[in-house]
């Protein structure tokens, strides 16, 4: 069974206990101001996690395209990978630990056909400390299922708990499955020390809501999530050694080695620029563009790592927009955008590289001269190579652990404070606020942002329509990135905010319909991805009819645009961040100021 195969069987056997398939979102997130990837299922489903209805109702299930990249540094080995397919379905306040997890274990041996016998299992152990039981709930739906207990094992918070995903907010136990990938007989005893063991599936039960005291109360609204990652278990179940040795991934590995010089292939090399390049792939199929902050700097560290082991490995031309054409072939038919972008990927791969391969030896060459003469980069060679050689700071880590040597990181970030660059913060991935922070200013910035594209759309777009680009949103200001050309003018920036601060001054409602595609359509919708909706789905419309604003969206809004008439629209900070997209951030200022 392949990955297709898996995630249709997945989809039809949810949708036969009445669940219904969500939209595969974006992988840029829409409105989260804490993370710069979609890094999971639940991603999408956070306000609804929160209580707002869904309007496909509350069993819902989907395989969402994920990119994470906090376990950079694990890739190469047999499990993990940057970009990877989710597998969930969820409760939405219906059903609890029971049915989820009878229904987690039906899937696992009736239609994967795993023999009980190569199962384990880990349940929360409690704490004390914040009064949470042990969940033995959990252990004891799994023993009535059929599992011993000698292979069961309670772990802590590290492995069995998820969230909040900001200081506060949803969170609870879960339980995970592991799967014996040993060539002998399961052990009967689990210890789950044992890498033979692998994880290919996790119940989540956010029971809890975390307060900003730090007291763990009770969820009214008690929610099931679950993940299951398509490359892991598709290795598993066909018993192989490791993902790498899946069809897509062993294509895209084959068709990098055949470049290199066969005397200098190293496998784990290969497998990094295999993952890189189709994580690139995916990131450049939403129109993102290498830069030197957030997306775009997690893009260019990406390709420029690939790029180097590239090098390493004896490739002399340029390869990646080759292996990117191969990427796109496979993954074309379940990712349209793939090929609707094609171009803009293959031009925008091969241009990075073309302009790492410029100043790569020269960079490597000064490293090597002050490795060889110390111990230590000082910060100020590390932001030298960075901007004058386009060497991601993570990359001159990299470089000097392999030569036993440190870099200076304290320098180098007092430096880069001092040229006023954003790079670490778009590395790290989150910022202040947290994920649940559905906030009533916040609330207020996400239907200031619609108003502020449809302004844009109809004083600038009448020959091409402004497309949003990506948005991050939080109690404080609200950024917002846009395809256009070149920059605004101040008659342009002003003409805007007077449309904007025109529409809020009329008061009018904002109407949530519960429609389907063809009715969205109908309705005249706003949508970049409605090709992808599947089934029911939110339509806000701002004013009578939505003749302000219309548009398809998950929320959350304002009831009446009488919520923003206390401020005025401020528009600042311009600024090109790829190659025919503008950011521009927005303030709501009071107007008694």
């Amino acid at each position: 069974m392949e990955r297709k195969e898996l995630i249709k069987k997945y989809k039809e056997f949810f949708e036969g206990k009445k669940h219904k398939e969500v939209v595969n979102a974006p992988l840029i997130p829409e409105n989260d101001p804490t993370v710069l990837f979609t890094t999971a299922g639940m991603h999408p489903l956070v306000p609804f996690l929160l209580g707002q209805k869904h309007p496909q109702g509350k069993r819902l299930v989907s395989v969402q395209k994920c990119i994470r990249t906090g376990d950079i540094d694990s890739v190469g080995d047999d499990t993990h990978i940057t970009f990877f397919e989710m597998l969930g379905n969820w409760s939405l306040g219906e059903y609890w630990k029971e049915e989820a997890i009878k229904m987690s274990y039906e899937f696992l041996t009736k239609e994967l056909g795993i023999p009980i016998g190569k199962l384990a299992i880990t349940c929360f152990k409690g704490e004390k400390e914040n009064d949470i039981p042990r969940d033995e709930e959990s252990a004891k739906i799994w023993e009535k299922l059929g599992v011993k207990k000698e292979r069961i094992a309670y772990l802590g918070r590290e492995n069995n708990w998820w969230g909040p995903a900001g200081k506060t907010g949803p969170c609870g136990p879960d339980t995970e499955m592991f799967y014996w990938s040993g060539m002998r007989e399961a052990p009967e005893e689990f210890n789950p020390e044992d890498e033979k063991w692998v994880e290919i599936w996790n119940d989540v039960f956010m029971q809890y809501n975390k307060t900003e005291e730090g007291k763990y109360e009770p969820l009214k609204q008690k929610n099931v999530d679950t993940g299951m990652g398509v490359e892991r278990t598709t290795a598993m179940i066909n018993g192989r050694k490791s993902i790498w040795d899946n069809p897509d991934l062993k294509e895209i590995i084959n068709s990098i080695g055949i470049l290199g010089n066969s005397n200098m292939l190293e496998p784990r090399a290969l497998k990094i620029i295999a993952d890189h390049l189709r994580a690139s792939v995916m990131i450049l199929g939403e129109k993102v563009s290498p830069s030197n902050t957030e997306q775009g700097y997690v893009l260019r560290r990406l390709i420029r790592r690939a790029v180097r082991y590239g090098k390493n490995m004896g490739i002399k031309e340029n390869f990646t927009k080759k292996i990117a054409e191969v990427i796109i072939d496979i993954y074309k038919e379940d990712y349209e955008h793939l090929r609707e972008n094609e171009e803009f990927i293959k031009e925008e791969i091969n241009k990075e590289e073309e302009k790492f391969a410029k100043t790569l030896e020269k960079g490597i060459n000064l490293f090597n001269k002050v490795a060889t003469e110390r111990k230590k980069i000082s910060g100020k060679e590390a932001f030298l190579l960075y901007q004058s050689y386009g060497f991601p700071v993570e990359m001159t880590e990299e470089l000097a652990k392999e030569k036993g040597i440190i870099v200076d990181m304290k320098e180098y970030e007092k430096e880069l404070l001092e040229h006023q660059e954003k790079s670490r913060t778009a590395t790290a991935g989150k910022f202040k606020s947290g994920l649940a922070d559905h906030s009533e200013m916040t609330t207020k910035y996400h239907t200031a942002s619609h108003l502020l594209l449809e302004a844009m759309n109809r004083i600038l777009g009448k020959e091409k329509p402004i497309e949003q680009r990506g948005s991050n949103i939080n109690a404080e200001r609200a950024r917002f990135d846009f395809s256009y050309d070149r920059k605004l003018t101040d008659e342009e920036v002003r003409e805007i905010e007077l449309m904007v601060e025109g529409w809020i001054s009329t008061g009018a409602n904002v109407e949530r319909i519960e429609t389907n595609l063809e009715g969205a359509r109908e309705l005249g919708a706003r949508g970049i991805f409605d090709d992808k909706y599947k089934g029911t789905i939110s339509v806000y419309q701002v004013g009578e009819k939505g003749m302000i604003s219309n548009e398809i969206c998950t929320g959350p809004h304002v009831k009446t645009l009488k919520e923003l008439q206390g401020y005025k629209i401020k528009l600042s900070e311009q600024k090109s961040v790829g190659s025919g997209i503008r950011r521009i951030k927005m303030k709501l200022e009071d107007r008694k100021e």
